[in-house]
């Protein structure tokens, strides 16, 4: 399935804080974050993170969101989430590729994740953008305990593979 036409992305404001953390707290794999973490991601003056959310134009549902925290030259995906009737969509590639774009222009060179072993497809997706497998941090994630998959990508100059 392709993205919806109708789906815009832009940056994530106070305004959708809690619509975003409705849509985290529904997700298994997202992390359940205090509001006020994404507070700080849309505070404009502090540019420590990147945020943007994805909407449907036509009826202002919250298809997904992506969050960054930028410390140049890197950037680590904090969280990259959609809503499940948006899944498997491309929703999740279209945030990754505006923020990548973000990224970019940020000065930031290269993206860091860590993402739950078990999350087999968020390993794909992070896998078809590029992203490469660098380590692991044993028992890093908590109920349930399960490793981490670090992982890392070039920004730079660099375009995200076409599926």
């Amino acid at each position: 399935m392709s993205v919806p036409s109708t789906i815009r992305i832009r940056p994530m404001t106070a305004k959708d804080i809690d619509r975003v953390v409705e849509l985290a707290a529904g997700l298994d794999d997202a992390p359940h974050w205090d509001r006020r973490v994404y507070e700080a991601a849309v505070d404009r003056s502090s540019p420590r993170r990147a945020a943007l959310v994805s909407e449907d134009a036509e009826t202002g549902a919250l298809a997904g969101f992506a969050v960054a925290s930028l410390v140049i030259p890197e950037a680590e995906l904090e969280s990259i989430a959609v809503s499940p009737e948006y899944q498997r969509r491309g929703v999740a590639r279209r945030l990754f590729e505006a923020l990548a774009a973000q990224l970019e222009t940020s000065g930031m060179r290269e993206v860091l994740l860590e993402v739950r072993q078990s999350n087999r497809p968020a390993r794909a997706l992070y896998l078809s953008l590029g992203f490469i497998e660098t380590g692991r941090r044993h028992g890093y994630y908590a109920d349930p305990v399960e490793d981490a998959i670090q992982m890392r990508r070039d920004i730079v100059a660099r375009k995200i593979p076409e599926r």
